[in-house]
């Protein structure tokens, strides 16, 4: 097939295309140290409750709650210590009418007593303490199976694992991890302009800076990848190029070569492997000329060669791919709402997406473009952390206008914006 006529789809559909093939990773085990940002190929079922039992948690007495009545400021009420436990110790001790426990966050509750009084509700008294409150049954208690009971699937198949699920993987004693595994990926930047990082600039030249940020971008999603050359624009070498990539990786991604143009060799190159193509037009800009075939279970990536173009390609199609190979149950990009705050006149006949900088102040989200925003734009991506997107067929925003951004990076904030 080759790749001659395009026609624009809108970028939701060019999504759901991608995410649409029947194209996954195998099932794998890895090692609990190593599981983080892996995807569940299984359900994980509370095998026991959490917490296993009545347990403290704060460092404080425990006690019997009906022995608090009527305390009050003028009506202290005295207890007698009678066993100090501490975390991952069971107190031999029941205890008495007005008796206590001192007892350490996370210690398992001793008999007899059914609430905690924290140390700072307390005056202590070498081996007594008062206090001023009553308290209620099981007041500052952490009840057994309160967060979760024996069969509650307590991740799911599909969740992307993280710290936190690290942790309940561990809680459950999993050393290893069922999941799937994660694409490799590689990447070709075409076009006989391009130099090497470290080649000096030559007229008409420029260097290979796409290659590198796909790297980058792979990296961020804890990818293998590899980079590819092709000498020289020549159909011949492209071919083998393409076919040696997809030997050895999952997804093939090319960069340049995809705008239209007589030297366009990406719809013969995909004729020569039989791939069938999804889209090779996109009602968006930067980057509507991105293109999206499958062969042999292979995705195959035509990104622009324009560095923002080739950035947004990546976020909106690699990236939900990456996840749906992976079987993850979340695969789009999350977007967000953002108060704009800087006038965006020009007219968006397609859907545009603005590099921009994403900041929250404490009490809002605001947005602003984060500088030259043209398809060929190097440096604001640099400076930015979100795609402001605009639908398609709108005449330019204001300032003060609310805008959905989808998020890039994540972002730190000063402590003051929360205080």
């Amino acid at each position: 097939m080759t790749v001659e006529k395009r026609n624009p789809i809108p970028v939701r559909e060019a999504i759901d295309r991608v995410v649409s093939q029947n194209i996954y990773t195998k099932q794998i085990e890895v090692p609990l140290e190593d599981s983080a940002n892996y995807i569940l190929a299984e359900d994980i079922v509370a095998t026991y409750e959490i917490p296993r039992f009545n347990k403290s948690p704060y460092d404080g007495f425990a006690l019997r709650s009906k022995d608090t009545e009527g305390a009050s400021g003028n009506h202290r009420i005295t207890f007698t210590v009678i066993d100090h436990i501490g975390a991952g110790s069971v107190s031999e001790k029941e205890v008495g009418p007005f008796e206590a426990v001192r007892i350490m966050t996370g210690a398992e509750m001793p008999k007899g007593a059914d609430a905690v009084v924290m140390l700072e509700q307390t005056v202590e008294d070498k081996q007594s303490f008062t206090i001023r409150k009553s308290f209620d049954i099981n007041e500052n208690v952490s009840l057994k199976g309160e967060e979760t009971q024996i069969g509650d699937i307590v991740l799911n198949k599909g969740q992307q694992i993280n710290p936190g699920g690290i942790a309940v993987l561990a809680t459950y004693g999993y050393t290893h991890v069922k999941v799937f595994d994660k694409p490799s990926i590689g990447i070709i930047a075409t076009g006989s302009e391009l130099l090497e990082v470290g080649d000096e600039l030559e007229p008409g030249k420029i260097r290979n800076s796409n290659g590198p940020m796909i790297v980058a971008l792979s990296q961020k999603l804890s990818l293998d990848v590899a980079s590819y050359q092709i000498q020289e624009d020549d159909l011949k070498s492209s071919i083998q190029v393409v076919r040696d990539a997809m030997s050895k990786h999952d997804i093939v991604i090319t960069t340049g070569g995809v705008s239209v143009g007589d030297f366009d060799y990406l719809p013969q190159i995909y004729d020569a492997i039989n791939a069938k193509v999804l889209f090779n037009k996109i009602a968006m800009r930067p980057g509507s000329v991105t293109t999206v075939a499958v062969a042999d279970g292979k995705y195959l990536f035509g990104l622009s060669g324009n560095p923002s173009a080739c950035f947004t390609g990546f976020e909106l199609y690699v990236k939900p791919a990456v996840l749906h190979m992976m079987g993850a149950t979340a695969i789009y990009p999350q977007i967000i709402q953002a108060t704009l705050m800087e006038d965006l006149t020009k007219a968006n006949p397609f859907t545009r997406f603005v590099r921009a900088i994403a900041t929250f102040n404490g009490k809002a989200m605001t947005v602003v473009p984060s500088g030259f925003n043209k398809s060929g734009a190097v440096v604001a991506i640099a400076h930015s952390n979100a795609m402001i997107m605009l639908p398609g067929g709108t005449r330019g925003y204001q300032k003060g206008y609310t805008v959905d951004v989808i998020l890039t990076e994540s972002q730190a904030y000063e402590m003051d914006c929360f205080i």
